[in-house]
């Protein structure tokens, strides 16, 4: 290590997800990007692009003097989703990448050869464990990139122990080989919205006075149907808030809604500007999310950092995301979520106590300390390869 502060890393980033993704793997692309740019370190960046797309977030990322994006030149511009596999390889050594990062699942094929140290992040393995979600090509699609990325990454970084433990047992991995990297994080849910953002908001979207708040993608593994049978029970002035991705499954629960004459107290949005959520987060009584399965649940990351308690769902990983002052039930029991919400809304001390000590479990989420966890596995695999 004694050469280590007279050179600099360059390494290189999957960023299709960066620029073209406004949720999920997208969010935890450019996280990741960010807080790395913060450490204030001058090691040089490159993201690899295959399609060119309007993303304000991740134009600001571009704003550094040591990040340089490339996208597909030549024949590959007419199939970048084949260069992002293929012909990236070939941009990685024109580039003199020595670390190459896959923040989504996979890595370019054949990267093995091109003697270049890799990580892959794994958030999940979720299309193993609930295959009924995905259709065959999906699953088959995943698995193969998932799998070959596990096999041939020099390192692997699980956003979660409960990833981890799938990793290791749907792949045969050494555990030595796998790292526990949690998620964080945007720094705007960590800001105190003032009232008169707040109001703005609230109006803006018509928002009722006291919900609950779900936000994540409409499908059903989310389970977004077990809290609209439980606002069935709750008391009139309670509503649901349910932000994200229109999906299928969100139209069956929207006729649900209409049969049952529910339609005033349940509020579906689909497309919220990030710059908005950080006052969804802060205008809601309680942050609800009984998915059946999660790799990790950013969404209550967020809301524990907005100062929200949180219901999750017991069975996957979102008590590691949640901690132990959270609230967890049974996601198949709509009695005890009701039973839950009623007794946390009627105990003005106990919600405050979730607030107070869920602000404090949060920071171990922070993303300077993260960005520290990644620059040792960097550091690392750096001095492997001189």
């Amino acid at each position: 290590m004694a050469n280590r502060k007279e050179t600099t890393m360059k390494i290189g980033f999957d960023a299709k997800r960066a620029a073209s993704n406004l949720s999920g793997l997208g969010n935890y692309s450019r996280f990741i990007i960010d807080i790395l740019l913060k450490t204030g370190k001058k090691d040089d960046y490159i993201l690899f692009v295959p399609k060119e797309k309007r993303n304000v977030q991740f134009s600001k990322l571009l704003d550094n003097d040591n990040v340089k994006r490339i996208l597909p030149s030549g024949l590959w511009k007419i199939c970048p989703s084949l260069w992002r596999s293929y012909g990236i390889n070939s941009s990685i050594a024109e580039n003199n990448i020595q670390i190459y990062h896959g923040l989504s699942g996979e890595l370019p094929a054949n990267i093995e050869k091109t003697g270049v140290k890799t990580i892959v992040t794994i958030h999940d393995l979720i299309f193993l464990r609930y295959p009924q979600y995905y259709s065959l090509i999906d699953r088959n699609i995943y698995n193969s990139k998932f799998r070959y990325a596990c096999h041939v990454a020099d390192r692997i970084i699980a956003i979660s122990e409960c990833t981890k433990k799938d990793i290791i047992k749907f792949y045969g991995i050494p555990e030595k080989k796998i790292e526990v990297v949690y998620q964080g994080c945007d720094d705007s849910f960590k800001t105190k919205r003032s009232e008169d953002e707040k109001k703005t908001v609230s109006e803006k979207y018509n928002l009722p006075s006291t919900f609950l708040l779900s936000v994540g993608s409409i499908e059903e593994r989310k389970n977004l149907m077990l809290v609209v049978k439980a606002i069935e029970s709750l008391p009139s002035h309670i509503h649901l808030v349910a932000v994200g991705k229109s999906t299928p499954y969100a139209e069956k629960i929207k006729e649900y809604v209409k049969q049952k004459g529910l339609s005033e107290k349940i509020h579906f949005y689909h497309q919220v500007p990030f710059t908005d959520l950080p006052a969804f987060y802060q205008l809601a009584s309680l942050f609800v999310y009984p998915s059946f399965f999660e790799g990790f649940g950013i969404p209550i990351i967020e809301a524990l950092s907005s100062g929200v308690p949180v219901i999750g769902a017991k069975g996957s990983c979102l008590e590691e995301a949640g901690g132990p002052d959270s609230a967890y039930i049974d996601p198949n029991n709509e009695q005890e979520l009701v039973l839950t919400i009623s007794k946390i809304l009627s105990d003005k001390n106990r919600m405050q106590e979730m607030i107070n000590k869920g602000k404090e479990y949060v920071k171990r989420f922070d993303g300077k300390n993260i960005a520290e966890q990644l620059y040792s596995i960097y550091n690392r695999l750096y001095e492997d390869g001189r």
